[in-house]
């Protein structure tokens, strides 16, 4: 099956999460800015990765307006962030983005990756900066609070090789 891995990366983690999958899969690895020039037709399956963001995942505008025009290829999506795997909010965050008929066409996968603070945007760094100050300052933070504000007060990699079996298992059906 010809694949296509394309990805949209800010700090490295999603890079490599496509890297590995492409090495495994045997798959074109192509970064999304490059990918938008391409011809995606010759594909059989197109595998979509970028990070989480507030809810969302960057660029996936670009891979939804897609979906129809890709309506005979097996796509996935793959997201990575700084949550672990067992976080419950990324399940509500991917019902959020994806409606129910695009769930049926795109099959959906979080890949925990984790934060850079010296390889993110300045935008990003500051935002993220702000963030921390609000939590920190907040009264009477929950536990699920105390636990974030404890994982995004520095940088750290959690990411690990093992979280692609699903998708290439999800890629060989």
């Amino acid at each position: 099956m010809k694949t296509a891995i394309i990805y949209n990366s800010q700090t490295g983690f999603t890079k490599r999460y496509a890297k590995w999958i492409a090495k495994s899969a045997g798959a074109d690895c192509i970064e999304l800015s490059v990918a938008k020039k391409k011809d995606l037709t010759s594909y059989d399956a197109i595998i979509f990765g970028s990070w989480a963001c507030a809810g969302s995942i960057s660029k996936i505008s670009w891979f939804k307006s897609n979906i129809d025009r890709w309506a005979d290829k097996k796509l996935i999506v793959f997201c990575v962030g700084g949550s672990p795997i067992d976080n419950p909010e990324i399940e509500i965050a991917f019902k959020q983005i994806f409606n129910e008929s695009e769930r049926k066409k795109v099959k959906i996968f979080y890949c925990p990756g984790g934060f850079s603070y010296e390889k993110m945007s300045v935008p990003s760094k500051l935002m993220m900066k702000m963030f921390v100050k609000t939590l920190k300052a907040k009264k009477d933070k929950t536990k699920e609070e105390q636990v974030m504000l404890k994982m995004i007060s520095s940088s750290y990699d959690i990411s690990d090789k093992k979280y692609i079996e699903p998708i290439l298992q999800c890629l060989e059906k």
